[in-house]
């Protein structure tokens, strides 16, 4: 008898592919831990008060070829018109060898953040890449890895040059002439911690108006280029410190800020290389003196040394200061958009100086020419200078006549008032565009013969005259044949998730499908301007309300905002939200907020950037936030309450059984709920933080929903609201009505990623999505209950279930051992494995998340080589080896390290290969362990490649 039609198809087929382990395994696994059902496992590990009593009202998945036609659907409601746009966006090419080896290669967008740096050497390097281009074309000393978009970077700037001035005022000067998009994050960012912005022209500002920094546009949004070198003289005279927002490819050409003497420079890199994507993700940047390195919001990679003596790459100067400082940060930001940095770095190389050069003067000379067109025609062009934008105005139309006849020609022109518009110039301009566009406002087209007579915008004085990018990097690599090579080595350096399991907590490494990843370079969603017009974005504006109706259902919330593009981002927003409410309500005195010790130093950071004063609350033994102190510090702060800040499940990676007690406790006291969604991944389908007590939430989707990490970023940190906080999302950057002003520079942030959600979704389905939290809590029981015999499981539950992710204790062993986490962490390497999270949230300790994408396989593998391990750490506590002398403390392993003269205790193949499993395909990181102490001490953040200091 033949199978019925009807069980030939499998409708959950992606559901089956994303969640590693088969419906043995799990029963296997559910045996391990002494459970009979999920269901039993779930009872025993959730507490029932904040249990979803029904399913999601979401719709069954469909399958991966099925989702994709719908998003095509979706893709097609969009409408591709050529962006004259400009205002920070720029059409660009893409190098199709990047754009295949990079941009779509799961070896660089699945990678984790490079905080085990001997793994993580190529995709260091290429960092390194991004920040000697960006030193270069500034004209500064040190850069760091990337910002999250051009409109942050500026702001991180303003709050950098308060920290560094001699001026101890509140007052911060911005010229007139900056993107308005930029002006609003700006103001965002400074009224909450008591920042007055001073608009207007240098000219009116006095010598003793008490401005702690000024900031300028190189070139400014009108297009204008100015020489501000005089004007900088001024600000220094003031004691103030000096800030040129900044185009990367004008640099090319003009007079860099450091040649202006600036102190600090910003900008976007997007334009080398990195599609619009309607707002992001993009590389932004900021540069600055020497001085200023320890300053520098975000991160920073530098040059150190291995054990060997071999140059080799890490993370400088501890970066991420709001794990040290924490409520005395003044900057939250603890990512980078290093996937987008890596691919504008390898634009330059691929081009070079002279490349860009050619690029960056067409560009410019195509300006020139449709100025004189549009001047012979009777239009006034506004600015004198130029580089690649033109303010116009027409004596005859009104600006919105003028953008009409430019759309009806096949362009977007930007309107920046009544009467004038603006046209930029890009990459992909030609001089049958600029024609084009002068003839459709009704200019008059220079002869082809005479556009070397237009006169040229950029006068000598305005010019760049000093040598720059004379790094070999960017003269080897212009061949196709050198610059795929060069990917795959850089590539081949790194452990990223297409290697391995990479089991960190609170991180969430799980399946990037292919499927979901596809549609982000369609030209649909990668080249349309965030500031299009409407109705050319349909496609973008369904998909995002979709979304965010999706992810309210998930949570439980009114309504979600995808705008932050951050989970830092996202903490900033709903803090705002909630102060904005008290403030609505007339409880401007509500400004306290509560936060447990155990919190991720982003949560005091973004609590402090929104106006609020941080108080910190205890957590009991078994890492639960201590009931007893929140209620002492609401009776002693009273009428002060504005808010509780908690991560849910907790750090600790348990549910705490408290929660909804606590929930009851602010709100009675007039307080609202942050519950920080870092660790949704164990909720999704289970429970609702808007239903169980939580007024706002941020969510990872660059965790839970399957946005790669990309190295180090991108991500995006949306927020869910309860109703009574809806007025207070995020407002659009160029709308200055809003309640609450704009978190980020595109209306809704990086909106070119948000496609990699939508399929996950739209896949996965409500069954689906409850099925994957219930696998993940199963394989991280699973593990906690293995490992529990050799390394303790620190934090477990009233039941003693762990949530998605355990947390193991070494500081027994280190104690009497002398072996540390960070021993372990690097013997991981010679098994091919990514260490788990170290000492967060308690020092001494490693955090494990298996997610549910891992089998069973994996899942083993990698309990195995724990507890291989732990055998080595007994060889060391039994006297056989002393640790300094053990494989542990000469991890990880080089291929080099192993030839030559052996004089180790142990064997030599035991230090390559532990587990014979190895042999048949093995890993060896590029250099051994990174000494972190030199490189800060000797700071080098731009250099030659390493095998050049290696010779050196």
């Amino acid at each position: 008898m033949s199978t019925p039609i009807a069980e030939l198809f499998e409708p959950d087929e992606f559901v089956r592919r994303h969640i590693g382990p088969s419906e043995a395994d799990l029963a296997h696994m559910l045996e391990t831990i002494g459970s009979s059902t999920s269901a039993e496992l779930l009872d025993a590990t959730l507490p029932v008060s904040i249990r979803a009593t029904e399913p999601l009202d979401l719709p069954d998945g469909v399958p991966e070829h099925e989702a994709i036609a719908r998003l095509r659907e979706i893709a097609n409601r969009n409408t591709v018109v050529t962006s004259l746009i400009g205002m920070g966006y720029h059409a660009t090419i893409t190098p199709p060898v990047i754009a295949r080896n990079v941009l779509e290669n799961p070896a660089w967008y699945t990678a984790y953040t490079p905080y085990q740096p001997e793994i993580s050497q190529g995709r260091l390097e290429a960092i390194l890449n991004f920040q000697t281009l960006v030193t270069e074309l500034t004209g500064l000393d040190v850069a760091n890895a990337s910002l999250l978009d051009e409109a942050t970077a500026a702001a991180e700037a303003m709050t950098m040059a308060r920290r560094q001035s001699k001026v101890k005022g509140g007052a911060f000067f911005v010229h007139e002439d900056v993107h308005p998009q930029t002006l609003a994050v700006l103001e965002t960012r400074a009224e909450p911690v008591g920042i007055e912005l001073v608009i207007g022209d240098i000219g009116a500002l006095s010598d003793d108006s008490g401005v702690f920094g000024a900031l300028f546009g190189h070139p400014g949004s009108s297009g204008n280029v100015v020489d501000w070198t005089d004007e900088i003289e001024r600000v220094h005279g003031m004691g103030a410190i000096a800030i040129v927002v900044t185009d990367p490819l004008a640099c090319v050409l003009v007079k860099s800020p450091g040649a202006m003497n600036a102190d600090i420079a910003v900008g976007s890199a997007q334009r080398f290389g990195v599609p619009m994507g309607f707002g992001g993700p993009h590389a932004a940047f900021v540069a600055a003196r020497d001085k200023a390195a320890r300053a520098m919001p975000g991160r920073i990679v530098g040059v150190s040394v291995d054990t060997a003596g071999r140059p080799a790459l890490r993370l400088a100067l501890q970066t991420r200061e709001q794990h040290i400082r924490r409520e005395k940060a003044t900057s939250n930001i603890c990512t980078a958009q290093v996937l987008l940095a890596n691919i504008a770095g390898l634009y330059a190389a691929w081009h070079g100086r002279s490349g860009l050069t050619r690029i960056a003067e067409r560009v410019q000379r195509l300006t020139s020419i449709a100025a004189a067109g549009l001047t012979a025609g009777g239009l006034t062009v506004e600015n004198d200078t130029w580089f690649d934008t033109l303010s116009v105005r027409a004596s005859d139309r009104d600006a919105d006549t003028l953008v009409a006849d430019a759309l009806a020609a096949g362009f977007n022109i930007r309107r920046i008032d009544d009467g004038t518009v603006g046209l930029s110039f890009d990459e992909t301009t030609t001089l049958s565009t600029v024609e084009q566009i002068v003839a459709a406002l009704d200019g008059r087209p220079i002869d082809r013969d005479e556009c070397d007579e237009a006169r040229d915008g950029l006068p000598t004085e305005l010019r760049r005259t000093d040598d720059f990018l004379t790094q070999s990097v960017f003269d080897r690599y212009h061949s196709e044949h050198e610059m795929l090579r060069y990917l795959r080595r850089l590539s081949d350096k790194d452990l990223a998730l297409d290697r391995t399991m990479i089991p960190l907590g609170s991180c969430t490494m799980k399946l990037n499908a292919t499927s979901e990843m596809l549609p982000i370079t369609w030209s649909e969603f990668a080249d349309i301007h965030p500031f299009a017009p409407d109705d050319q974005a349909t496609g973008y504006r369904d998909l995002i309300q979709d979304l965010e109706h999706r992810l309210a259902t998930i949570t439980g919330y009114a309504a979600v905002s995808v705008q932050p593009n951050a989970g830092s981002q996202g903490e900033f927003a709903g803090l705002l939200a909630i102060r904005a409410y008290h403030r609505a309500n007339g409880d401007d005195e509500r400004t306290v907020c509560l936060i447990p010790e155990s919190a991720h130093g982003t949560n005091a950071a973004s609590a402090v950037m929104a106006g609020l004063d941080v108080v910190v609350t205890k957590c009991d033994e078994g890492g639960n936030v201590d009931v007893a102190d929140v209620e002492a510090k609401i009776e002693e702060y009273g009428d002060r309450l504005a808010a509780l800040m908690i991560t849910y499940p907790s750090t600790h990676g348990v549910f705490e059984s408290d929660v909804t007690q606590l929930c009851a406790i602010v709100h009675d006291a007039g307080g609202q709920v942050y519950v920080d969604g870092a660790n949704l991944n164990a909720l999704v389908g289970l429970a609702r933080p808007g239903r169980f007590g939580a007024d706002v939430s941020h969510l990872n989707l660059h965790k839970t929903f399957c946005i790669p990490h990309g190295g180090g970023g991108p991500g995006v940190g949306p927020i869910g609201v309860g109703e009574h906080l809806v007025p207070f999302l995020p407002g659009h950057p160029l709308d200055p009505s809003a309640a609450v002003g704009a978190v980020s520079a595109a209306p809704f942030g990086s909106a070119g990623i948000l496609p990699i959600p939508w399929m996950y979704l739209e896949m996965m389905g409500s069954p689906g999505l409850t099925h994957a939290t219930t696998v993940a809590i199963i394989a991280a029981n699973y593990i906690a209950d293995r490992l529990d015999p050799h390394f303790p499981v620190l934090y477990r539950g009233e039941n003693g279930r762990v949530a998605h992710e355990c947390i193991i204790d070494l500081r027994p062993l280190t104690k009497t051992t002398g072996v540390t986490n960070d021993d372990v962490a690097k013997r991981l390497m010679d098994y091919g494995f990514h260490a788990p999270t170290m000492s967060f949230p308690v020092a001494g300790t490693l955090m494990i998340e298996p997610t549910e994408s891992e089998t069973l396989r994996e899942v083993d593998r990698f309990v195995d080589a724990m507890i291989a391990i732990r055998g080595e750490i007994d060889r060391v506590e039994s006297g056989e080896w002393s640790v300094d002398d053990s494989p542990l403390r000469h991890a990880p392993h080089t291929a080099e390290d192993l030839l030559g003269e052996w004089d180790r205790p142990y064997a030599r193949d035991f230090g390559a290969f532990p587990v014979d499993g190895l042999r048949a395909a093995k890993y060896f990181p590029p250099v051994s362990r990174i000494d972190g102490v030199s490189g800060d001490r000797n700071l080098v953040c731009s250099c030659e490649p390493l095998e050049a200091l290696a010779m050196a």
